[in-house]
């Protein structure tokens, strides 16, 4: 016996199988969304970890820096204080030394060095991006090497340098030998290699000179990574103690972690105005930080993107 397919028959299977599809796609999206959805929660949770664990360090120290002399260096345990919270470790740091000329000899040195960094490693990093010279290749290499010489074997040359040129105890002497950032020359470089050359032919052809061209084309579209670049050479010239402690020798030149260095030694060990020095070097950074945290984020997220 025969049978007979409707065309409302075939028609009524292709609905029902089209709905078995919509169905079995729809069940495979609802498990990759809670798949999904289960690996952002294990990433949050362990990111909520990480961060804890980072906070701790900083926590304690500010904690401690809140604490008496006698409560902080007391051999029993215990994570609050005992005699309560004040800020006579504050006081005594602040009066016991320079802390607002170490603090301006500090942004000084940092803001001079950030300049002077940024201007000269954007020069050198658009000449190996955009110009072609004999030795190029060698010279870039010679570059790229130097970041992985530490700096402390460089410590007595500098120094043997620093004093031919009577520059020992000035604020020459501490900014100029840490101008010199193959580092920021090497991130610039790769980032000028991504802003499309096209824009800067176009400006040539209007006749203006490459000078005219890095300044009014390049660095603009560099804004980002030059902030990103600028914030990071800040915090390190900040943060320098080796180098301010050998060349500096006058009180009041010297810059504020060395300058608090010499408070804490004058305490021996006081576990709460140590605490409380930390607290005030880091202070400064955090502000800057917080103010510029935004750039920074965007200037790595753009690093590779030519500025667009």
């Amino acid at each position: 016996m025969s049978s007979t397919v409707t065309p409302t028959t075939t028609s009524a299977r292709s609905i029902s199988k089209a709905d078995e599809t919509r169905n079995e796609r729809n069940k495979t999206l609802a498990a990759t969304v809670g798949k999904n959805k289960g690996v952002l929660a294990v990433g949050i949770i362990a990111l909520v970890i990480a961060a804890a664990l980072w906070l701790v360090p900083l926590f304690w120290a500010i904690l401690t820096s809140l604490k008496k002399e006698s409560d902080a260096s007391n051999a029993d345990f215990a994570i609050l204080p005992r005699e309560g919270l004040t800020l006579e470790s504050y006081r005594a740091v602040i009066a016991a030394g320079d802390v607002p000329i170490w603090m301006m000899n500090s942004f000084l040195v940092s803001v001079a060095v950030t300049v002077l960094t940024v201007a000269i490693s954007a020069l050198a990093a658009y000449g190996f991006s955009r110009t072609t010279f004999r030795g190029r290749g060698w010279l870039y290499a010679v570059t790229i090497a130097s970041i992985m010489v530490p700096g402390q074997i460089l410590i007595v040359p500098l120094f043997q340098q620093m004093n031919a040129l009577r520059l020992i105890d000035t604020y020459p002497g501490i900014i100029l030998p840490q101008i010199v950032a193959p580092m920021m020359v090497f991130i610039l470089k790769n980032f000028f290699d991504t802003v499309p050359i096209e824009l800067e032919e176009a400006a040539r052809l209007d006749g203006a000179s490459r000078f005219r061209t890095f300044m009014t084309i390049v660095l603009p579209l560099s804004r980002p990574i030059l902030i990103a670049v600028s914030i990071f050479v800040f915090i390190g010239a900040w943060n320098n103690f080796l180098w301010p402690f050998i060349v500096i020798n006058n009180p009041d030149l010297l810059t504020l972690p060395v300058g608090l260095a010499t408070i804490r030694n004058a305490f021996g060990v006081q576990y709460a105005q140590t605490m409380a020095s930390a607290i005030l070097a880091a202070l400064p950074l955090l502000i800057v930080f917080m103010i510029f945290q935004r750039q920074i984020v965007k200037g790595f997220a753009t690093s590779g993107l030519g500025g667009q």
